[in-house]
């Protein structure tokens, strides 16, 4: 059965920290992309960050330079660490596995954290 759990969301103040966790299971996770994505009441969701299977990163322009994203295979986790948190990054953040290739595709997700930043 795959499984994947968020978790270390919650309340933050401007300009604070938080770093969010994704457990999976149920799945080859070094062979998957891992993604972040989130999504704010009345918006779509969009996509935040992505590590590839082989380590590349890429970040969406709103989170360059302020979030990292990171996997450990051993443990079978994604990381999202953030920091100079705002109010604008308010949202539900999802976790997200992905593989494709010739023969097949598959893709997964969490069922999300919460993130709010407010004083």
């Amino acid at each position: 059965q795959v499984q994947l759990v968020e978790s270390g969301g919650g309340l933050v103040q401007p300009g604070g920290s938080l770093r969010l966790s994704c457990a999976a299971s149920g799945f080859t996770f070094s062979s998957y992309s891992l993604s972040w994505y989130r999504q704010a009441p009345g918006k779509e969701r969009e996509l935040v960050a992505s590590i590839l299977s082989n380590g590349g990163r890429t970040y969406a322009d709103s989170t360059k330079g302020r979030f990292t994203i990171s996997r450990d295979n051993a443990k079978n986790t994604v990381y999202l660490q953030m920091n100079s948190l705002n109010p604008e990054d308010t949202a539900v953040y999802f976790c997200n596995a992905r593989f494709r290739s010739v023969i097949r595709s598959s893709e997964y997700w969490g069922q999300g954290t919460q993130v709010t930043v407010s004083s």
